[in-house]
């Protein structure tokens, strides 16, 4: 079930009773999972006779944005309000990163948390030709190409301080290239990310960054400030590396990947974030879930998914990423399940990254 804020505006979320009420009727579902926070979530929660429900949490939903305006700060506020009012109510919470966990608000039941990242499709996010992939976007190759990924106009990215820092490098090496990933297809961020020599992050807050583990995936060095899940992702990896916000520690762990000039194995940690890995810990998630609703004699429908061989039907409520239009569940999730509604959000064509 898509809910299409951005067409439909935001009063959508309040009209949402009858949308959930038909779908639940035309596929009767045994978990229903709102993929993100906020008004959204907490209308979800607040319908009666709804399935055993699973809501995910990624970053701001529940850490607010507090270097925006006044009235986006206000907006954001209240959605953080409604984030915790809905974890209340939810049977299951799912939190992309465990530094979130905090910010849940009231004590929550221990038992009903899983800390899941996003997983990444290691089939399209791999390493490639890094000189067709320059020559694809005009790129020189005599050049230092650092990425940094945003969305016009989100103060949380910072990215005066990324500029900051390049041209910092750049007055000392010149030929630094400052790239700005946003509003790119999605199809294309494989290619810009083989392209690149670093990936640069500057972020206020982050949940469990995306662009980082499909970063790591394609072999691209990383430099961040220590945001959200970044310092577990890339620790132990040699080529990537933490620094303080601030224009000259970033430009001097930019400076050290300039100097290396090789491409990282994120080796392990890449099985970890998968897409296959994350959706077999989905499935487990969603049957604790179940069970935990049948022992507390929560109805649900087909409570038979409770045998091994079984898999539960799912409805998925997803939304335009606030920050990015790019989906919050990836396609290869919702394929992996029998998914009563496979959202269609996620279907490639829709992808954008931003």
């Amino acid at each position: 079930m898509f809910v299409d804020r951005r067409s439909r505006g935001p009063s959508i979320y309040y009209r949402i009773r009858p949308l959930l009420k038909e779908e639940l009727v035309k596929f009767a579902p045994d978990v229903v999972h709102v993929m993100y926070g906020g008004v959204m979530a907490d209308q979800v929660t607040k319908q009666r006779e709804l399935p055993p429900t699973v809501v995910t949490f990624h970053g701001s939903d529940l850490l607010g944005e507090n270097l925006s305006g006044l009235t986006r700060k206000l907006v954001s506020h209240y959605g953080v309000h409604c984030s915790r009012r809905a974890a209340r109510r939810a049977n299951g919470i799912i939190v992309v990163g465990r530094h979130l966990l905090k910010a849940l608000g009231t004590p929550i039941n221990p038992e009903k948390v899983e800390e899941i990242p996003c997983g990444v499709d290691l089939e399209r996010f791999k390493p490639m030709d890094r000189n067709q992939c320059q020559q694809r976007l005009g790129w020189q190759a005599q050049d230092f190409h650092v990425l940094f990924a945003t969305s016009a106009g989100d103060p949380v990215k910072r990215p005066e301080l990324a500029r900051a820092a390049v041209d910092l490098l750049n007055r000392n090496h010149g030929r630094i290239k400052f790239h700005v990933l946003s509003g790119t297809p999605n199809s294309e961020v494989p290619h810009w990310l083989n392209a690149a020599d670093a990936l640069l992050l500057t972020s206020k807050h982050e949940g469990s960054p995306t662009i980082v583990k499909e970063a790591l995936a394609c072999g691209l060095p990383i430099v961040s400030v220590p945001v959200g899940d970044v310092p577990e992702r890339i620790a132990g990896i040699s080529g990537c590396y933490l620094a303080e916000p601030e224009p000259e520690d970033l430009a001097g762990k930019l400076e050290l990947v300039h100097q290396r000039r090789q491409r990282i194995n994120g080796g392990e940690k890449l099985q970890e974030v998968s897409s296959q890995t994350i959706a077999a810990r989905l499935e487990q998630f969603y049957r604790e879930t179940l069970r935990r609703c049948g022992e507390s004699k929560i109805p649900f429908r087909n409570s038979e998914v409770l045998r091994a061989n079984a898999r539960p039907c799912l409805l998925t409520v997803n939304q335009p990423n606030p920050i990015s239009p790019r989906p919050s569940c990836p396609s290869s999730f919702a394929r992996k399940f029998q998914s009563c509604n496979v959202n269609r959000c996620c279907s490639p064509d829709r992808e954008t990254r931003c």
